[in-house]
């Protein structure tokens, strides 16, 4: 297990470092009521007083109940301030200008609800001189399970490096409240969505490849799949002649 003490410390000071770079007086994320927001906020809070957690509802029912709460929950023990912005009108808005011009795929409309959020993040960054905290884990990049320009998107990241396994463990430290600890990993992108049920494999088995380099044959078809499917997520934009 990771000395998470000493990791706190390196990521309280990693993040103020980040924003006196910036000349930045404050910090905003995604508070959605799951384990990685959850680490994150504390974290950024720890380095800066000045944290605030966005909660922005989307289109899922879900937002608006268990997300919700459990983002207030976790935000309350840990003094973090909290504002909700409520994307569903917008998002709707917007799906019914776009299917005037095309038939939106089940994988179009999920992504709709992660870019609308960084939006958001990034107007209120942008209004209050906050910077973007990301809240992606080592696991769901090693998949490539995110939205590209949504929830992959950030000024930084401070948990970048911990697989699934280890972001419990670390919120188990910190003492995180059981809302957080005990839900499955969902993205709440629509009704009944797990993280694990859309990949078809669990975090443990990715966390051991991560971590041990151990894995079934049938689970490391899965890793490889997504891994390759999805490097694209991973580097900048192909440009044309290169970069100088």
């Amino acid at each position: 297990m990771r000395d998470y003490k000493a990791e706190t410390k390196a990521r309280v000071d990693f993040i103020r470092n980040v924003l006196a770079s910036a000349s930045a007086g404050g910090i905003v994320y995604g508070n959605s009521g799951g384990k990685d927001s959850a680490l994150v906020g504390i974290l950024c809070k720890m380095a800066c007083d000045n944290t605030l957690g966005l909660i922005m509802p989307c289109g899922s029912q879900r937002n608006y109940e268990s997300d919700k709460a459990d983002a207030q929950v976790m935000a309350a023990q840990f003094n973090i301030a909290v504002r909700t912005v409520d994307l569903s009108g917008v998002r709707g808005a917007l799906v019914h200008a776009i299917e005037g011009e095309t038939a939106l795929t089940g994988n179009a409309l999920a992504n709709i609800a992660p870019r609308l959020r960084m939006t958001a993040l990034y107007a209120v960054g942008a209004a209050e001189n906050r910077l973007v905290a990301g809240t992606g884990n080592r696991s769901e990049i090693h998949m490539g399970y995110f939205t590209k320009y949504g929830d992959g998107a950030c000024d930084f990241n401070p948990i970048a490096d911990l697989t699934v396994t280890e972001i419990y463990e670390f919120l188990a430290y910190l003492g995180a409240p059981g809302c957080v600890m005990e839900k499955a990993p969902s993205a709440g992108l629509y009704e009944g969505q797990t993280d694990e049920g859309e990949m078809g494999i669990s975090y443990r088995a990715i966390d051991g490849f991560l971590l041990n380099g151990t894995a079934g044959e049938s689970q490391l078809e899965i890793i490889n799949q997504f891994h390759n499917r999805n490097k694209h997520k991973r580097v900048m934009p192909i440009v044309y002649g290169g970069t100088k």
